[in-house]
């Protein structure tokens, strides 16, 4: 999420466009029966590259929170308004998230209460708070218990209904919480009995938060060489990774389910990402072709948003006896290029159309805060 930082990171905005160019990437092939494979999610446990991109955007969120409310939390007078500031934000995306399921049909009986913006709105209020009240231990320890805890409901307590704790798809505690909840038409509709952006998987993401706070917060202390600050970065982001494989056996490596291995394996490679980025854009200043990525990372929601309707507006207009987003897809790709390589094309040429607008912001200094 693009937030004004007072210390503003070139390759924090270069990260965070990255990711968001990526997740338009992938979540919009031409055809969804022929996806490369790393550009697909995993089946079930397991990590692809593509279950990369969200956790790494939410872990960048906590990024920028250490970044935009390091200096002003000092201040406790300022506590209250940043407080609601927060809040206001995170409602703003969760609100942006629901517009966009409802665009443009606005059919209410249909609207799905969970995904990804309203999981982003939701981890940066509550850990924007958490940062303001809280001190750096307290941050640790919070991140540790809802891990802990998330792992302890899975994989302990019995499903009501179904029996034992299981990790399944549709049987195990978050999918039968969301069951209970939402009616199926308000879940995911790949799956109308679960939602990879439910409930309680929710929490575990509010660590995925955590760590990129206590990443941000390490990385602006200024008593610290950048040298000694980006080789600590790669060891702790390695012992995470290492802490996840370990965990995994246990508590398998599942980004629908957000498990606890999860958030340690993608918050260890995002770190060390970040650690990378910094110490050859910031400290070293290789910053040659990196334009179109801050571009996007100065602009992420924005250009999120614009990738959910711009082929939804395309889908609407009645081209022969199709609509003009298959009509341009089959006659520009389809027509000369394998399926995969189409399905490809139509992905790529997405994130440049986006880019021409996100690019013209850039340019005129334009930042759209939620």
């Amino acid at each position: 999420m693009a937030i004004a930082v007072q210390q503003r990171l070139l390759s924090l905005d270069f990260f965070r466009g990255l990711t968001v160019a990526a997740m338009i990437l992938v979540n919009n092939p031409g055809d969804w029966s022929y996806v490369y494979a790393p550009l697909e999610h995993a089946k079930w446990n397991g990590c692809t590259p593509t279950d990369l991109i969200f956790p790494f955007f939410l872990f960048i969120v906590g990024v920028s929170i250490a970044y935009a409310l390091g200096a002003r939390k000092e201040d406790p007078a300022q506590h209250r308004a940043l407080i609601w500031q927060a809040l206001r934000r995170g409602a703003t995306i969760i609100a942006l998230g629901w517009f966009l399921n409802l665009f443009p049909k606005f059919n209410f009986a249909h609207l799905r209460f969970p995904g990804v913006l309203p999981r982003i709105g939701v981890v940066f209020s509550i850990c924007a708070i958490l940062f303001i009240k809280t001190n750096r231990r307290t941050q640790i320890w919070t991140g540790i218990i809802l891990l802990l805890s998330y792992w302890f409901m899975m994989t302990c307590i019995p499903v009501p209904g179904i029996g034992a704790a299981n990790l399944e798809p549709e049987t195990n505690l978050g999918a039968w919480l969301d069951r209970l909840v939402f009616t199926p038409a308000h879940l995911w509709s790949g799956s109308k009995t679960w939602d990879p952006e439910g409930i309680l998987s929710t929490v575990p993401a509010i660590g995925t938060g955590i760590f990129g706070m206590l990443v941000g917060s390490w990385l602006r202390r200024k008593d610290r060489e950048n040298a000694v600050k980006v080789s600590w970065m790669f060891v702790y982001g390695f012992g995470t990774v290492i802490l996840a494989l370990i965990w995994d056996p246990f508590f398998p490596i599942n980004k629908s389910l957000w498990t606890g291995s999860f958030v340690l394996y993608t918050g260890g490679l995002a770190t060390m990402a970040l650690a990378a980025s910094y110490w050859l854009i910031d400290v070293h200043g290789h910053q040659r072709y990196l334009t179109p990525f801050v571009a996007f990372g100065r602009n992420a929601i924005t250009a999120f948003v614009l990738s959910g309707l711009i082929p939804k507006l395309l889908g609407y207009i009645p081209v022969q006896d199709t609509n003009l987003h298959q009509w341009f897809y089959q006659t520009v790709f389809v027509s000369w290029l394998s399926p995969y390589h189409a399905s490809l094309g139509a992905a790529i040429l997405l994130v440049l159309v986006i880019l021409v607008p996100i690019m013209i912001m850039y340019r005129r200094n334009v930042i759209i805060k939620v």
